[in-house]
Order: C-alpha cells, then structure tokens, then sequence
C-alpha cells in the first residue's frame, strides 16, 4: 500500500484520518497500538481525532509500532512534516489588522523564555527608536498609530529578567538607511544602549566576516517550540523538532562570528559615526 501525500492534501486533519486508518488496516486497537510504540492511549486518540498534531518523533514511533514499509513510512513523514509547518499570508493578517499581530507577537514573547533573531535586513521593532517602527510601516495599510503604541509597548519585555534575548544583526541589517542620517546615528546608538541590559545580547556581524552560509532570511526562535521565518508575502511557522533543531545549528553558526559586548559597542559606534558625518 502506497499513499500520495498531494491526493490526501497536506493538513493536520489529512495526517489524522491517516494514522488512524492504518491502525485499523493493522488490526490494532488504540490500546495495544500504545504498548507497542510508547505513546500514552489519550495521546493516540487526540492524534487520531485531530486535536493533536504529533511531532515527526511520535509519527516515526507509530509506523515503527504498525509495522509500515520504508516507502510508507517516508511519505507519511513528509505529510507529518508540512502538518506541523504553518503558512501565514500577510494580506490576511492586514484584513484582519496590522494591530492584532502585534498582539500575537506578544503572546508568543511572554509564553517564551529564551529568543533568538537573526536579522540580516533589517533592525527588529523590539530594538527600534519609535522613528525607524513609524518608517518601517510605511508599507503597510491602514491606520499606523496604533500599531506604533502596540510595537514600543512590546519592548517592555525586554526588562523581564525570567527571560533572555539574543540578536544577531548584519551590518546590512543595522545600516540600512531606512531614515535621514542624523535619525540612522540614533537608532544604532539605541542598539548600543541595549547591550547593557542584562537581558539581552546583541551581537554584529560586519561585511567581510567569512561565514560558510548565506543569510537567506529572517528568523525568530522561541525557546525550542516553534520557528518564524519572515518573506515579504507572509511568514512561515515551523513546529517540527527537527525543522527547529536545523535553525538552532544555522544560528549557532552565525552567533560564532559575531561580535558582542564591547566589541559590538565598538563597531556599532563606527557605524553610527558614519552617519554623523
């Protein structure tokens, strides 16, 4: 038996009707289908039912339990993998209004503990003066104001000493002339202030630093639940360990080559100088 993850459809409610119908060719019950695999019978059922997307981890141990075929077993790993990946379109979040993703930014923010943001762009509204958050939403429909209040009132969490945040911004990101000289100068030094929260790290990565991999993209971290990665059209939210356990060794990488504390203050005053002149 053989299954086409593109006929299923590629949806959490696909990957649960799925398992379960193996189960059933199996012959197995729920109960005996949790001996087998280690995975409690609540667990199994909420899997089976919809009401809980399992990691690629739970999926490997079902199969391995039902006896599945290699085959098989790939292409309902890979149906596992997209179900625990979330498109979110940005015209969508502008219907519903640029002001209530602030909101869910900040869920995200106080339900995590450790954050990590690689920035190879652009500076993050958590670091911004309110003159780079009102340049940087030019783009965006709709009224600004309030989106304005709700980004500088996020900023606030950064003063949580439960938790820690770590930044690593090109040089691209910090210098992208995003405002008239004088205004740019102030936003970096903004950075440079920040360094001395005992919260936060911020590390730089100047042009000419030798780095095996491209920035491709901007990313945020949340603890080792989930993964943002920002386009221009949307954002994609990865949920999968092992799509999380990628991001971690790629930001790794980059964190290896930064330069924090007074290293960073240093070259974040050459930058900010620059505009000065």
């Amino acid at each position: 038996m053989t299954l086409d993850p593109d006929q299923l459809g590629r949806s959490k409610a696909d990957l649960a009707e799925t398992l379960r119908n193996l189960r059933l060719e199996a012959g197995l019950t729920g109960d005996r289908l949790s001996v087998r695999c280690g995975i409690s019978q609540s667990k199994i059922s909420k899997i089976e039912t919809g009401k809980l997307t399992p990691s690629l981890v739970d999926v490997e141990r079902i199969l391995r339990a039902l006896g599945a075929p290699a085959a098989l077993v790939h292409e309902v790993c890979a149906l596992a993998r997209t179900a625990n990946t979330e498109w979110q379109d940005k015209r969508a979040s502008w219907r519903r209004g640029i002001e209530k993703r602030q909101a869910e930014l900040a869920a995200l923010e106080a339900d995590a503990t450790e954050l990590r943001y690689f920035l190879p762009a652009m500076i993050t509204g958590l670091l911004a003066t309110p003159e780079y958050i009102r340049a940087s939403l030019g783009h965006s429909p709709g009224a600004k104001t309030l989106v304005m209040a709700r980004k500088i009132e996020r900023q606030s969490v950064l003063y949580d000493e439960s938790k820690t945040f770590t930044f690593l911004l090109t040089e691209q990101a910090v210098t992208w002339a995003l405002l008239p000289p004088q205004a740019m100068a102030v936003q970096i030094d903004r950075l440079s202030s920040l360094t001395h929260l005992p919260t936060v790290r911020i590390g730089v990565i100047p042009h000419g630093t030798r780095l095996t991999r491209g920035p491709m993209n901007t990313f945020t971290m949340y603890d080792d639940r989930l993964v943002t990665m920002e386009s221009f059209t949307g954002r994609i939210v990865f949920r999968d360990p092992r799509d999380i356990q990628r991001h971690r060794e790629i930001y790794s990488l980059f964190e290896q080559s930064a330069l924090f504390d007074e290293e960073a203050r240093e070259q974040l005053g050459k930058w900010s100088m620059l505009y000065r002149r």
